[in-house]
């Protein structure tokens, strides 16, 4: 696997980890819909958090949210209105970003809630 991928892989794991330990239960992660994936759905209360992690090695290029771009944002509203459908589910639902980036030899979690707004 490429270096870049396991480094995305170990994002997604932190991601994971640290919205299970501020309360959120993972129902499901890399789920696919057509051309989009969510790299975790998660609930908290009464609100399903779809929740986009981008990870980096370092900030040099920018921080890791900028790299959200309007057509995966696109993709995401389109998938996640699938899911919920699917599941027939009566929840609120924010988008979040959860950015992490390497700094010295530890890792800096940044959790953005409602990070945008669907269209």
């Amino acid at each position: 696997m490429a270096e870049h991928n396991e480094l995305g892989k170990l994002g997604e794991e932190l991601a994971a980890e640290y919205l299970q330990k501020n309360g959120y239960a993972i129902l499901e992660t890399n789920w696919v819909f057509q051309k989009a994936e969510i790299d975790i759905l998660a609930q908290k209360n009464n609100t399903l958090a779809v929740v986009e992690v981008k990870t980096r090695s370092s900030i040099e290029f920018g921080l890791p949210q900028d790299f959200v771009k309007p057509k995966k944002i696109q993709l995401l509203v389109k998938a996640v209105h699938a899911y919920v459908t699917e599941n027939d589910l009566d929840l609120d639902v924010r988008f979040d970003i959860i950015a992490i980036s390497k700094k010295d030899q530890e890792f800096v979690i940044e959790h953005l809630t409602d990070a945008f707004f669907h269209f």
